[in-house]
């Protein structure tokens, strides 16, 4: 079911419409505006379209950063399901022998 939500980003308000629960889209509103606010404190003067990229390429570095641990964090698992499914063989190949 759509919804509209309005949020605060930078002083400024937004009336998001879609899918997503209310405290969800609060929480990534709230989010965003923390970053631009946090881009903001080492800017003497800047529109905020130019925070809004900013924040938007800290935001997405993140992703980027997440994306590219969970990618490591699959290949280990991976790799040490390998090692313990070839612990396993070599365990049971003296019972397979019998």
């Amino acid at each position: 079911m759509t919804k509209t939500i309005e949020v605060e980003i930078y002083s400024q308000r937004y009336v998001l419409t879609g899918d997503a629960e209310e405290d969800y889209v609060k929480r990534v509103a709230r989010y965003v505006d923390e970053e631009i606010r946090r881009v903001s404190e080492g800017m003497k003067t800047a529109t905020l379209s130019r925070l809004a990229v900013l924040a938007a390429i800290n935001i997405a570095h993140e992703l980027f950063q997440a994306e590219q641990r969970r990618e490591q964090n699959e290949a280990e698992v991976e790799r040490r399901a390998l090692c313990l499914m070839e612990s396993i063989e070599e365990q049971l190949e003296p019972v397979r022998k019998r």
